[in-house]
């Protein structure tokens, strides 16, 4: 997927730790959502993380 297209939020490489401290990569995506939203006054499907949803920092077309 791409990143957000508000706070720009996208994937980041994190340690996943074991028990016994055997440290492996791993992918911590952001949970991005499709969205219907107006900019610049028109109608597009932009990705947006669901963080940005609840703030509302866009405004949903109807």
């Amino acid at each position: 997927m791409a990143k957000c297209a508000i706070c720009g939020k996208t994937t980041i490489f994190v340690n996943k730790v074991s028990h016994s401290h055997r440290v492996t990569s791993k992918k911590q995506r952001a949970n991005l959502q499709r969205v219907k939203a107006i900019v610049n006054g028109e109608k597009k499907r932009i990705w947006v993380c669901t963080k940005c949803l609840k703030a509302g920092k866009v405004q949903k077309a109807i």
